[in-house]
């Protein structure tokens, strides 16, 4: 991995997934944005409702089309959600792809061989693949109260949002939850069969690791878990109020270390930022990292003071998905994961 220092802080620049600034901007991801066309191989269930469509989106703005959408263009965890309630799209951006062709964490369960991918990268949007594919919605994610359309160019964004209208799902300073049902709702209004066995059983587990994790943190207050990521040069220590995945975790009453809050501010309340000699600030007994592909895993983690670390050294150190895909049943074991963290953790720090 390059160089991963951040070396702006513009209105995007800012736009953090739960502590590491900028990594979706500054860091890219693998790919290309000329990957080969062909639309999902679910595509055809979206196109299968008919009659008017209307959607009000968490920047307050309503959609109102002739017929729900068939030609869907969305951020690719926003996809790989909807493709979980059986709703398929014709094209994806952001990272999709890893170096050899798999499917990114955030692609979920899609085949990504199957995707029209207009960029696998922070800043790429190949405007004229999505043109041609005359779509009928754009769908994103948030991570401000501004309304910025994630992974959508800034300096293309009027161009884009010109060819078809847009919504965008709020993964800013709520609750997991709260973004799930929002989700949830999106689905239903493009034809997913929300009262399926399968979706509701879902939703129930959801609940079920919900209260395993509201048990285990009751039971083991002392278990102190931080939010990590890595890049070569700076260790990012998250913040817990802006984040999803973050204030759900506390809310539940996981004891979660975190940087005070003038530290946060500097970045805008998402993190602070730690050279590798001092990694050990804040003592930790479980450690979750960030599992996007644009970050350094713990396994490739070379450096001493990591290693050094008690959670490190007591292997308790498990992967946070910091932009969770947002279905009930991708939701679940991050849940699960971290319940069973702070259960079997032993107290090192």
């Amino acid at each position: 991995m390059s160089n991963a220092r951040v070396t702006h802080l513009t209105r995007r620049g800012v736009l953090a997934a739960g502590g590491a600034l900028g990594l979706g901007a500054v860091l890219a991801a693998c790919g290309d944005d000329d990957a080969k066309s062909g639309g999902s191989a679910d595509s055809t269930k979206s196109a299968a409702a008919s009659g008017p469509w209307t959607f009000k989106d968490d920047r307050g703005e309503t959609v109102k089309l002739d017929r729900i959408p068939a030609n869907i263009v969305a951020f690719t965890g926003v996809a790989a959600a909807l493709h979980d309630y059986g709703i398929g799209v014709k094209g994806v951006f952001g990272p999709t792809k890893t170096k050899d062709g798999k499917a990114d964490v955030q692609a979920g369960d899609m085949d990504v061989s199957k995707l029209t991918v207009l960029g696998n990268a922070w800043g790429q949007f190949n405007i004229e693949k999505y043109a041609a594919l005359a779509p009928d919605v754009l769908l994103s994610t948030m991570f401000d109260d501004a309304g910025t359309l994630w992974y959508v160019p800034e300096e293309s964004e009027e161009k884009i949002l010109k060819l078809a209208p847009s919504v965008g799902i709020s993964v800013y300073d709520r609750q997991l939850p709260e973004s799930l049902e929002r989700m949830f709702a999106l689905a239903e209004s493009l034809g997913a069969d929300v009262k399926a066995a399968k979706t509701v059983q879902a939703k129930k587990d959801f609940e079920k690791a919900a209260e395993r994790l509201r048990a285990a943190a009751k039971a083991r207050p002392e278990i102190k878990v931080l939010a990590g990521s890595a890049s070569q040069d700076i260790f990012y220590v998250s913040g817990s109020n802006l984040s999803i995945d973050l204030e759900y975790f506390k809310a539940l009453g996981v004891n979660l270390v975190e940087p005070p809050a003038k530290v946060l501010k500097e970045s805008g309340g998402w993190f602070e930022n730690l050279s590798w000699e001092n990694v050990d600030k804040y003592p930790a007994d479980v450690i979750i990292m960030d599992d996007r592909t644009a970050t350094i895993q713990p396994a490739d983690i070379t450096e001493a003071t990591w290693k050094k670390l008690p959670a490190v050294k007591a292997g308790q150190v498990i992967a946070r998905t910091p932009e969770p895909i947002l279905s009930y049943a991708k939701c679940t074991p991050m849940l699960d994961n971290l319940a069973e963290a702070i259960e079997k953790a032993k107290k090192v720090a």
